[in-house]
């Protein structure tokens, strides 16, 4: 592993909140840190951590089609992994797709930050933020989704159950505008926190080591799904030994009794972390068409 600059390769991380800090937030006493983890040039594997001055990195494809997608790579709520569940899924969904992809650097809780929310406060922002600027972007305002792995994919769900909490105060006028998604996909995302299907690791760095029952029921998912929570494509590997497919199951049923239009996929084969890269000879590797079919299908407001 090799700490590497914290541009590398991606261009301009576009910082979410003005002057850099959120509101009320201090830097944290680590510098933030990138480091790799792959000997090969050809399939770079960063990721990053002590995050104290949040941002995005935009793609945008040569002939956007409207629609962009906010992008929370998973990491176990201990670090932000920056391409394999972000700059890989370029050939896919930005070149072939169409999609203009912002991938977000967010704020970890267990870094010496106490603000548990932190991280739901950065994703409130970014979703805001392509919001306002989609005329820039070639954008279509209301056809702005969210796509989180892993423990991404719990921050994503925490956002698509959660888009009007009050995380932050209002910063300037993008603050005025809605943090809802347009739609969600959870690819082998954390939803549990109380039962045996819980990824212990998320839970630690967000709730602590002694979170009462309150707690945990409040960030676990699947009690959270209401009739607004945005339409959600679940895609989930059955032989996921890191966060168990039941995760996925569970918040299938709540938004089926909420009445949330949803398309789950689970695969018999994939395990965790599969991304983009780890489907080469295996059914799941389709997830990515699935996926763009799922997403043009949905109705326009």
């Amino acid at each position: 592993m090799a700490v590497v600059p914290a541009q590398a390769a991606d261009g301009p991380c576009l910082p979410l909140w003005p002057g850099g800090l959120a509101p009320l937030d201090t830097p944290l006493a680590q510098p933030e840190r990138m480091v790799e983890r792959s000997d090969d040039p050809a399939l770079p594997d960063r990721y990053v951590d002590h995050i104290s001055t949040p941002c995005m990195t935009v793609h945008r494809p040569a002939r956007p089609n409207g629609v962009g997608v906010l992008v929370l790579p998973g990491g176990g709520y201990q670090r932000v992994v920056l391409d394999k569940e972000g700059s890989a899924l370029l050939p896919d969904f930005v070149e072939r797709g169409g999609l203009t992809l912002f991938v977000l650097r967010y704020r970890l809780p267990g870094e010496g930050r106490t603000d548990v929310q932190a991280a739901l406060a950065d994703a409130q922002r970014a979703l805001r933020l392509i919001r306002a600027g989609a005329g820039d972007w070639g954008l279509d305002p209301g056809r702005i989704g969210v796509m989180g792995f892993s423990a991404g994919g719990h921050l994503a769900a925490r956002l698509g159950t959660g888009f009007a909490t009050g995380t932050y105060p209002a910063v300037d006028k993008a603050d005025s505008l809605p943090a809802r998604p347009d739609f969600q996909l959870l690819i082998y995302p954390v939803i549990d926190m109380e039962g045996p299907d819980t990824h212990a690791g998320s839970r630690q760095r967000l709730l602590g080591n002694a979170p009462d029952a309150a707690a945990l029921h409040r960030f676990s998912m699947q009690h959270q799904a209401s009739a607004d929570t945005p339409p959600t494509f679940l895609l989930h590997a059955q032989d996921d030994e890191a966060v168990p497919v039941g995760n996925s199951l569970l918040f299938h049923r709540a938004l089926l009794q909420a009445g949330v239009p949803t398309q789950m996929h689970i695969f018999p084969r994939g395990g965790h972390g599969f991304g983009v890269r780890g489907t080469v000879g295996l059914t799941v590797a389709a997830w990515p068409r699935l996926a763009l079919d799922w997403i043009h299908a949905l109705p326009e407001d």
